[in-house]
Formats: structure tokens, sequence, C-alpha cells
């Protein structure tokens, strides 16, 4: 039987999480480019619910906000004052309920910090649920350390009897390694009920949905409980450590994902990519590469080592190695680096080359161009086939606005050409080394700036008397004056 389409899911989040030692809330901290949060919501998101309520308190506004930016379809219940897991469905039944929802049919309950969570679990706890019939279904999960956590209680033959408390369990039901996530799916009517008969005679005085199962087995209704295929799927994220940990497991998954579709990742414990990223077949990754964003890597493309790609578009067959990108689209089989940064704007059509420490911003790089080396282009257009030379600048802000260059097909520019925008260089244009361009160059033209070459014989000697260059110069002259060779000499 295949799960239905839940009537709601109810995400807990209102929590301070006070051990993240942090201003922003807990369920809000990022891993692999997708807040906590998110990732529970994307994992409940598979199972199409009716509607999806999350439950907010410290933190609210942001949190709210957060909701408000990424995911839209989600509803929010405020629960003013935090007065147990209970409490918090409570708060959520009766907001759907202002909203005119009637909960007919499953409920799931999931927590907002569990970002490992899988939409099939779910999708598995749903089938389970109602294939039996069941007014509640535990999700549950065997951990290699159950201390700390309720006890999943069975009797000889493997029937679900109840949920044992760790401080409450025997030595026996101590020695049982399935756990309660505190994930269920409820029959939506029974929950509906039960969130108000729940008791408040504990240490806390507040309202546990754990009592939920209990009073509904009293009642006589079905109760079970399915565990999850994962254990880690139902970890919860309590302070920094915990975050790293579910950070390096889920880069895994992702990685291992990849690789089955035919990506070559040659060090996964040094490679980091986000939840948005897609690789082609017969990409490599190489060591020390980040993924971020929404980064597109086309199928033989090589990337890294050392590269960080954020929102950048990478084409088939490119080669990428100790690159930092930002919102760049880099054609098919461009070549770039090592130690370029393409900042947002940057444009490098197929077969271009951007070289050793180069900067682009902005600005398109025609098909087969080449920028080799020491060299910023900011706000340009580049044609086709044309070469800029090494320690060039486009000078692209005069302190007020930007300006654009515009370099024509196949142009050739000389060594530290400085391009004063807005300028433009034509078709098959040349520049002389050094020169500055702050006017038009025509198609086919040399633009050359700089004066005749002027030396100033012994001006060292006697301006920079007492220094290492004076003597060197003061020794090479007198060898020359004792008879060595001499450019005279040479002549001859």
């Amino acid at each position: 039987m295949s799960a239905s389409r839940p009537a709601a899911v109810i995400v807990l989040a209102a929590g301070e999480g006070t051990r993240m030692k942090s201003r922003l809330p807990k369920v809000l901290h990022e891993i692999c480019g997708r807040s906590m949060l998110g990732h529970v919501l994307a994992a409940a998101g598979e199972l199409r619910p009716e509607r999806a309520v999350t439950v907010i308190g410290h933190g609210r506004d942001q949190v709210r906000q957060h909701l408000k930016d990424t995911t839209p379809w989600v509803d929010t219940a405020v629960q003013e004052e935090q007065k147990g897991t209970g409490h918090a469905v409570r708060v959520a039944v009766e907001e759907l309920r202002e909203r005119g929802v009637t909960l007919s049919g499953t409920v799931v309950l999931v927590y907002g910090d569990t970002p490992l969570l899988r939409g099939e679990t779910l999708a598995g706890l749903v089938s389970a649920h109602e294939a039996a019939g069941n007014a509640v279904t535990v999700l549950s999960a065997r951990v290699p350390d159950p201390t700390g956590y309720g006890r999943v209680v069975r009797d000889a033959s493997g029937v679900f009897t109840g949920i044992v408390e760790h401080a409450d369990a025997t030595e026996d039901q101590r020695a049982v390694d399935e756990i309660n996530s505190g994930m269920y799916a409820f029959d939506g009517e029974l929950l509906t009920d039960v969130v108000h008969r729940l008791p408040t005679d504990n240490a806390k005085g507040e309202e546990y949905i754990t009592d939920a199962a209990a009073i509904l087995r009293g009642d006589g209704k079905r109760v079970d409980a399915t565990v999850a295929h994962e254990w880690v799927q139902i970890q919860g994220v309590n302070d920094r450590i915990q975050l790293a940990q579910a950070r390096r497991l889920l880069t895994d998954r992702l990685l291992t994902d990849h690789m089955r579709e035919g990506v070559t990742v040659v060090d996964p414990a040094s490679t980091w990519v986000d939840v948005g990223v897609r690789l082609g077949r017969d990409a490599v990754v190489e060591p020390q590469t980040q993924l971020v964003g929404q980064t597109v890597v086309g199928e033989g493309a090589r990337v890294g080592p050392g590269a960080t790609l954020t929102d950048t578009t990478v084409g088939e067959d490119a080669v990428v190695r100790n690159v930092v990108a930002e919102g760049a689209r880099i054609g098919d089989g461009v070549s770039v680096g090592p130690y370029a940064y393409l900042r947002p704007g940057t444009s490098l059509e197929r077969e271009s080359k951007i070289g050793t420490f180069v900067e682009v911003k902005n600005s398109t790089v025609g098909e087969g161009s080449k920028v080799p080396h020491l060299t910023y282009v900011g706000d340009a257009d580049v044609g086709q086939g044309a070469n800029i030379g090494a320690s060039s600048v486009f000078v692209n802000y005069d302190g007020v606005a930007k300006h654009r260059t515009t370099i024509g097909n196949h142009a050739r520019t000389g060594s530290d050409t400085m391009f004063v925008a807005p300028v433009d260089v034509g078709d098959g244009a040349y520049t002389g080394a050094g020169t500055v361009v702050r006017k038009d160059v025509p198609p086919g033209a040399l633009a050359v700036t700089l004066g005749e070459q002027r030396n100033i014989e012994g001006w060292v000697p006697r301006k920079r008397p007492g220094t290492p260059a004076a003597d060197a110069a003061r020794q090479a002259l007198d060898g020359e004056d004792a008879g060595g060779p001499s450019k005279a000499d040479d002549e001859e």
C-alpha cells in the first residue's frame, strides 16, 4: 500500500537552542546550503501534505521571515511559552482549526533540528501507519548508544507495548537499542482530541506528546512503531559539534549520490557540496574543493584542486583550478586558473582562457580569447580570439560611476596596458606595452602612448652614493674603464 497524501505535517521549531550559543535561532543554522529547518521541510514536502505548519517561538520573527523567503507554502503557529512538545502540537492543531482546517487523515509530526531526515523515511512511516490502521505510529530507530532515550518496548512476539523513559527503565529495558525518535504519524481526528488530554504531572509541569501514545493505547486504539532505515536520520542537532557532524554526514550522502551517477570525487573527505549542486557525468572534483549554492558542473569538466565555486556554471570539459568564482558562467572547454578570481557577472565563452592571478568582474570574454596572467578585467566585453597582455588593467571606475571597455575580435594588447573606460579597441587592433588607452583605437591600428627611452648616464652613482646599487655600478664602470668589453667595442 502506498502512502496517501497526509492531511498535515507539523514541525516543532520553537525551542531556544541555548547550547548553540548563537544569536541565530537553532533551526536556522545552515548545513550544505540549506537551514536545518529547510532540510526538514524539504523531506516533509516530498509527502505533498495538504497543509504544513511550523511551530515557532524563540526568534520567531527571524524564523517566520526565513519561511516566507524559502517555503511560503508553510504556515506558522506561535508558541508563546514553551510548555512542552505536547503543548506545541496543541498550538499547531488550534492554529489549523482557526484556519478552518479539519484534520481528517494522517498528521505527521517532525522536529526542525533533524536535518538528516529523508522524505522516503517519512513516506515509509505514513505507509506503515495507514496500512495497519493505527491511531499513532512511532518512528523508532536502533542506535549504537541508546543512553538517555526513551526505549520502545515490545513483547516476546515483537508487538509494540509502549515507550519507557530511560530513567524509568529496568536493566533489561535499558539494554534495548530501539529508541523513540519523537516523530509520529497520527490519525488526525484522534490527535485533535488527545492533545487536550495530555497530563502535566511531571517534574516540569509540561505537556509531552509522548504521553499521547499511552493515552490512545489506553483507549483501546492501535499503537505501533516502525524502525527508520538509518538511525542518524532521527538525530537532533543541539550544539556546534553536532552541527559539524551532521554537515559531514550530509556531505558524504550527497557525494555518494553523485559518485553513483558517474562523477569522480578524488577525495571526499576534503570535498564539500551543497544540496543545490548538480554535477554531470565524468566530471572530476579534485581535493580541497567547495561547490556552493546552485553551482552546476558540466560533463567531463575538471574542478579543483582548491576551487570554491558559488552559484557558478561550469561548461562541459572545462578545467577550473585553484579558483574562487561567484555568480560566474564558465563555458565549454574553458581553462581557468590557477589562482583566478571570477566575480558576479563574469561570462567566459567556449575555449577561452583565464590564467594565473587574473580577476574578472561583470565582463564577457569571447570565444577563444585569452587573459593569461596578472590582469584585472572589470566591466568589459572582450571579443573572439583576442589576447590581453600581462599586467593589464581595465580602469572602469572614475570615482563616481563605472564605465565599460570593449575589445574587438582578434585584438592583441601589450603587457601593462591601461584601458581607461569608456573606450573601444577595434577588431584586429594592437596596443604597445605600457600603453594608456584613453581614446578609441580604430580597427587594425597600433596604439602607443610612450615616448622614446632616454638613459641618464651615471645617475645612480651621483644620486645614490653609498648604496649597493651605486657600488655595483661603480665596479662595472671601473671595469669598462680598465679595458673590459663595451658597447662601442661590440659595435666595432
